[in-house]
């Protein structure tokens, strides 16, 4: 099942707007001259795992820790607000070093990328949840590990954090005080450290896995190209408008939370083309079903189904193939709904066209497909009750087997 073609793998990355493939048995060879830092070690980031969080996590784990940390962390939310009384020492001091931005970052870009995301919004919302989402499903390390992975066994709270994970940082105070998301990354970095130290006791993850700990630095990578690497590629392929200043803006917030969840600068692309060299080298490569992801694609289009507003399961198959490629919705099984297929193919281009100003006549599907995009977006907003915090929570065990 997971062997591609050389074949499917290029007509796969064309049909993503990724970009051509090279041969997926690779070497780490892109050049740390085109990351952030400007220089490195030349370390394979598959090899790179977090040295900073990654035994803080284990000892608190250990030493049970963690459901009290839980409790000091739920009143941790806005980045101006101090850190919990009720966190241990070493985890405070941690969190000194760590809970900020990086000198590097820009803050005027900053401000641009939150005011792209607030006019962008239709399109991010389908692309990350419906695009990205979907597409997460046939990264077969990501989807074993997230089936696997506590948070795996419900995956509407799951969907739910993923997705305000990215409201955080779309919000036009994200880096502020008063914004939320330099805390919400150093939660799901001492989430990640959690994990990568729950997962490699389960089995049923050791079995189907070809690491030995998961979620490293390359890995994050990946993830990155799935959302804005991908977003990037889908706007300009459907002719959003799209300066450069606020591509140069969307990338630097991208910059900016990879530095935070942990990715060392030496990895960070500079520019979207070395962006695109490096999804080259290490996404389009590697996308294939597993018995996992299936089962996860399966979940989250069910949970769409809550919020159809009449729209039928057909469509948002056909959707998923629209933005995705038939050969990823061939993967995953999805039932081709030809009828909808073709009010997809004719119906999400002339909604753009009419919002960006490019139509006068205002399509009559527009007011069904503007109602979807915003229901799907509440529905994983904390599931749909309140998009004001990401309720982030570190696990204590892995999917429960039993």
């Amino acid at each position: 099942m997971e062997n591609l073609s050389r074949r499917g793998v290029l007509s796969l990355g064309v049909a993503l707007g990724l970009v051509s493939v090279a041969d997926s048995a690779k070497a780490w060879a892109w050049p740390a001259a085109d990351s952030v830092a400007g220089t490195g070690t030349g370390a394979d980031p598959e090899y790179v795992w977090d040295s900073a969080t990654d035994p803080l996590m284990a000892a608190l784990l250990k030493n049970g820790q963690v459901p009290s940390v839980n409790s000091a962390m739920a009143g941790w939310v806005n980045n101006g607000d101090p850190l919990p009384s009720g966190f241990p020492a070493e985890l405070t001091a941690h969190l000194r070093q760590v809970n900020r931005l990086p000198s590097w970052a820009d803050r005027a870009k900053l401000t641009r990328a939150a005011d792209f995301n607030r006019r962008r919004d239709t399109y991010l919302f389908m692309l990350y949840g419906l695009g990205s989402g979907i597409m997460s499903t046939v990264i077969p390390r990501e989807a074993r590990s997230v089936y696997w992975s506590a948070g795996g066994a419900d995956m509407q709270d799951r969907a739910a954090k993923t997705f305000t994970f990215g409201y955080d940082l779309s919000e036009l105070r994200a880096f502020e005080p008063t914004g939320q998301f330099i805390v919400t990354a150093n939660k799901t970095r001492l989430v990640h450290a959690a994990v990568r130290h729950l997962l490699p006791q389960l089995q049923q993850w050791k079995s189907g896995a070809d690491q030995d700990i998961p979620i490293s630095a390359a890995d994050i990578l990946v993830t990155f190209h799935s959302l804005g690497t991908y977003v990037h590629s889908k706007l300009i392929e459907w002719k959003i408008p799209f300066p450069a200043e606020d591509q140069e803006a969307f990338l630097h917030s991208w910059q900016v939370a990879l530095h935070l969840l942990g990715v060392p600068d030496e990895y960070i692309p500079k520019t979207w083309a070395a962006a695109q060299a490096q999804s080259k080298q290490v996404l389009t490569p590697i996308l294939a079903p597993t018995t996992e992801g299936i089962k996860l694609a399966e979940e989250l289009l069910s949970l769409t189904a809550q919020v159809d507003l009449g729209v039928t399961r057909g469509f948002q198959n056909e959707f998923v193939r629209y933005v995705l490629s038939d050969e990823v919705g061939d993967w995953l099984g999805l039932r081709r709904d030809y009828v909808a297929a073709a009010l997809v193919r004719t119906a999400w281009p002339t909604y753009i066209k009419f919002r960006e100003g490019l139509s006068p006549i205002m399509p009559g599907t527009f007011y069904m497909m503007d109602q979807f995009v915003r229901a799907l977006a509440m529905l994983f907003l904390n599931k749909g009750s309140s998009g004001t915090t990401t309720p982030i929570t570190i696990p204590t065990g892995n999917r429960p087997t039993g």
